[in-house]
């Protein structure tokens, strides 16, 4: 049976489109709010002197006899706050309430500062396994000492540089991370360059599912170089001509999170579909 798509007007000034989020991004009348847990971290061995803070968000209805999946956010408070577009702990708890998804519990981490300097650029674009070692052996056992969680099977999301480290943690750790969004990822800053397109159909497909949104109008879009929009069309590219189960959402717009946070309840069922939907790749 065919997808009934609505008629939307296709915005012709693509340069500032704004779109409006849907009901899975506000409270719900009926749908309880989970609870939120705010840590601090200052004693890292992957990145130190660094300090952070993180979140964990556990959903109404949460049972400790049943271990619940887990999200991991980059740019932590950007997604947690309320009155910004993320919205991700409201749209957890409408989601797991409707049954959407499973049982989610979202971890929300800040990067780290080193003194008044953000490590950001440090933690998210590096082509290596130092921010999943961070995330192991550091933050996730934290969580995983206070809440029942399953041991691998996890997410992440991050948008920009927080979608390039969510892409190179899925990618060089498939064994825990075998889901990533990546919203609006920088490919194109990382040291070195973008080792994706060629990289992706270099190795044996690896058992991941992504969901990769781009803008049409993102930084540097008609350019020869530095180009974010060609650089995730590039690594969106290399997925399709490989066999990956991902998917590519293309927007208006520039570099802004607006169109990323609209679309997370949908890329949160997208991603936690079962692996016999129609459109999974086994």
């Amino acid at each position: 049976m065919s997808a009934v798509v609505p008629y939307r007007e296709l915005a012709l000034d693509v340069a500032d489109v704004r779109y409006e989020h849907g009901p899975d991004s506000v409270r719900r009348s009926g749908v309880a709010a989970g609870r939120t847990f705010e840590f601090g971290w200052d004693r890292s061995a992957v990145y130190p002197g660094t300090t952070r803070r993180f979140w964990v968000h556990v959903p109404a209805g949460y049972d400790p006899a049943a271990p619940a999946r887990l999200i991991v956010f980059q740019d932590g408070w950007w997604y947690l706050d309320p009155a910004a577009e993320m919205r991700a702990a409201i749209v957890l708890d409408n989601l797991v309430h409707q049954g959407d998804i499973p049982m989610t519990i979202g971890l929300f981490v800040d990067p780290g500062r080193l003194g008044e300097t953000t490590n950001r650029n440090v933690e998210y674009d590096a082509f290596d396994e130092r921010y999943c070692s961070f995330l192991t052996d550091e933050i996730i056992p934290q969580v995983s000492a206070r809440f029942s969680i399953e041991r691998s099977g996890w997410a992440i999301c991050g948008g920009s540089s927080g979608g390039n480290c969510a892409f190179t943690a899925a990618w060089l750790r498939p064994d825990r991370f075998d889901r990533a969004i990546c919203f609006l990822s920088s490919f194109v800053q990382m040291p070195g360059g973008n080792p994706y397109p060629e990289l992706i159909p270099a190795v044996p497909r690896k058992p991941l599912r992504l969901f990769l949104q781009a803008g049409h109008r993102d930084l540097h879009w008609n350019e020869p170089g530095d180009n974010w929009l060609a650089g995730n069309l590039r690594v969106a590219a290399a997925l399709a001509e490989s066999g990956y189960d991902f998917r590519l959402v293309l927007g208006d717009g520039g570099h802004n999170p607006n169109h990323g946070g609209v679309l997370l309840p949908d890329a949160l069922r997208w991603l936690w579909r079962p692996r016999n939907a129609p459109d999974a790749v086994e």
